[in-house]
């Protein structure tokens, strides 16, 4: 096995920062002794301790970097490479599938074996790894309603969805965001599916705590058709 190392440091997300990605991305992968990914992005410079998402803050969590070099696996059809993700601190995408960080990570990210695991994109072709959110525009509450697979997980107005990406089948899982009402109906319980949609006329969405800078109608997480070779413990 042969590996290469993509690394970066936060910054924020933009057209040519994807397409900076997809160009490393495209380099590395050109040689065939290449099959695994080693993806090393720079400390968040939030607090560690921070929820993803909760800050509301437009810094790029390192999860990003992540997602963009997977996503430019998938968009180029190469989702044979094995991708490693070794993070310098706690973030959504490592609890979410039980990876380590630090030396940890590095030690996982060359010793490791890959396993196959569902891939969640969404309907812009943005590959989700930790954590994702639609919210209402401007602060205001969601309105609208929200399916994951078949059951209906709210209609009328809420605080929000969490979308999370699950390490086994069947890909994902979704609930509403906290607040006093979600909690004393017990509807904070999660949710899991291949798919969550939302409709509504306000929706933003916030991928790995990068809020998307215009409302839309429609957004929709779901398993890709091919799975993520990721390296877990």
């Amino acid at each position: 096995m042969s590996f290469a190392v993509i690394s970066s440091s936060p910054v924020p997300a933009s057209a040519n920062t994807r397409r900076a990605v997809r160009d490393a991305v495209a380099q590395r992968i050109a040689d065939p002794a290449v099959t695994r990914l080693i993806v090393e992005p720079g400390a968040d410079p939030a607090d560690s301790d921070t929820e993803p998402g909760d800050t509301g803050t437009a810094r790029t969590h390192p999860d990003a970097h992540l997602a963009q070099v997977i996503a430019a696996l998938m968009l180029t059809e190469r989702l044979d490479v094995e991708v490693a993700y070794v993070a310098e601190e706690p973030t959504a995408a490592t609890r979410a599938y039980g990876l380590p960080h630090g030396s940890g990570a590095r030690e996982l990210a060359e010793r490791g074996h890959a396993v196959a695991v569902p891939l969640i994109r969404d309907d812009a072709a943005t590959v989700l790894v930790g954590l994702a959110r639609h919210l209402g525009a401007e602060g205001a509450e969601l309105h609208g309603e929200t399916y994951v697979d078949s059951h209906r997980l709210f209609t009328g107005e809420v605080r929000g969805i969490r979308i999370e990406p699950t390490p086994g089948e069947p890909g994902l899982r979704a609930r509403l965001e906290g607040g006093a009402l979600a909690a004393l109906t017990g509807r904070r319980s999660w949710h899991r599916g291949r798919a969550v949609q939302t409709g509504g006329p306000n929706i933003v969405v916030e991928r790995e705590g990068i809020a998307s800078d215009r409302a839309v109608k429609r957004s929709t997480y779901y398993r890709h058709h091919v799975d993520l070779k990721l390296v877990l413990p």
